[in-house]
């Protein structure tokens, strides 16, 4: 199984294939607009910015179960992260990543480690490295800011 064989809902709810994202490499985020974290918003915008012609995506997940902290519609929470972060990158609907209502891809993200056994979402601003075949490389905490992972999101690409 790969990143590929998942759907999820895009802004408007619809369907949308993860399949279309064959071949890139991939950060899968999970997002809120009034945590600690949010600032990371210019960082991961930057980087997508630097990277995004060759052949690289960020995927953000909002996700409202860490202290309410992504309150808002999908809409609001778009156009603040539009407005004060300038971001172009592909948001989708809001989700859960943890818990029995868990989205799908998350229940598998957690699980891609060498153990094969869930590794929870601890925070907002949780990363996950995806390589050009869909697969988890790396995962990244709440606390590493994407300027320090750079270097290996570059390194993936080149692969």
């Amino acid at each position: 199984m790969t990143i590929y064989d998942f759907s999820v809902l895009d802004q408007n709810g619809e369907q949308f294939s993860l399949q279309q994202y064959a071949g890139k490499v991939l950060l899968v985020v999970n997002t809120a607009t009034k945590c600690g974290f949010t600032p990371q918003y210019d960082a991961l915008e930057k980087m997508y910015e630097e990277l995004k012609d060759k052949g690289f995506e960020i995927l953000d997940f909002p996700c409202n179960q860490f202290f309410h902290q992504a309150p808002g519609s999908d809409e609001e929470i778009n156009t603040f992260c539009s407005l004060k972060f300038n971001t172009k990158f592909k948001r989708f609907k809001k989700i859960d990543v943890k818990g029995k209502n868990a989205d799908p891809l998350y229940k598998w993200l957690i699980t891609q480690n060498e153990n094969n056994k869930p590794q929870a979402i601890k925070w907002n601003f949780t990363k996950f490295l995806i390589n050009r075949k869909g697969e988890v490389v790396n995962r990244f905490a709440p606390t590493d800011k994407p300027e320090n992972f750079l270097n290996k999101v570059k390194e993936e690409i080149e692969k």
